[in-house]
């Protein structure tokens, strides 16, 4: 059966983005350096992220919370107002970075929309990543976003019940193995693995090698082909 709904993630598959939080993270961490070494300040805020994804959920409004936290709890009542400030000021310079198309996206998309259908899935901030496609110049391509909570099989499956198609006619392409690749192929979808240079460590997971639905592609441009041989 073809494929009929081409779902792409968005941040790291599409546009950069961890590359903004890896770069804010070393300007918090130097923020923090009269209280605390590096390498403490970034597994106390691993763990803090992880602690409030279930009440702040993903990304940069979040992270800047959890920044917060994480300086209280390190510099506690010597913790200058000034700092708190600059931290406040690191977030919002990742609400307004520019957006940086990945190389190859904006040829590909053309073609896969030659395919399929085009729908955007991916997690966040629904302001945040609005904001995002809208400056990114390729929304028009899409013909759905969908910006959800989390990514498990059941997202999946809403996602392709509203666009009434099953799941084996549907591919998932991003750069999340636990996030975009996993919970596709649970529900019978095909997902095609992008790498990414940079991952977070909550999205990373043992790859699916053997799975005969599952595809490690080395950019997005190399997915029409593959979808070209599933048809």
């Amino acid at each position: 059966m073809p494929i009929n709904l081409i779902c792409l993630d968005a941040d790291d598959t599409l546009w950069h983005n961890e590359t903004y939080f890896r770069r804010t993270f070393g300007d918090f961490a130097g923020l923090l350096a009269p209280f605390a070494p590096e390498p403490v300040v970034q597994q106390q805020l691993e763990a803090v992220e992880h602690r409030n994804l279930s009440l702040y959920g993903y990304g940069v409004k979040g992270f800047i919370l959890s920044m917060m936290e994480v300086a209280s709890e390190i510099a506690g009542d010597d913790l200058p107002a000034a700092t708190m400030r600059d931290i406040l000021a690191l977030g919002r310079d990742m609400l307004v970075h520019p957006i940086e198309i990945l190389p190859g996206v904006e040829e590909a998309l053309p073609r896969l929309a030659e395919r399929g259908r085009l729908i955007l899935v991916t997690k966040g901030d629904l302001h945040h990543q609005e904001a995002k496609l809208a400056a990114s110049g390729i929304g028009d391509l899409f013909e759905g976003v969908e910006i959800v909570s989390e990514k498990k099989a059941e997202t999946y499956s809403g996602i392709f019940a509203r666009y009434r198609v099953f799941p084996d006619q549907t591919v998932m392409a991003g750069n999340s193995m636990r996030s975009d690749i996993l919970p596709a192929l649970e529900t019978g979808a095909y997902a095609a693995f992008i790498p990414f240079e940079l991952v977070w460590a909550h999205e990373a997971a043992d790859a699916p090698e053997h799975h005969p639905r599952y595809r490690a592609l080395e950019s997005l441009a190399d997915l029409p082909d593959w979808l070209d041989e599933l048809g």
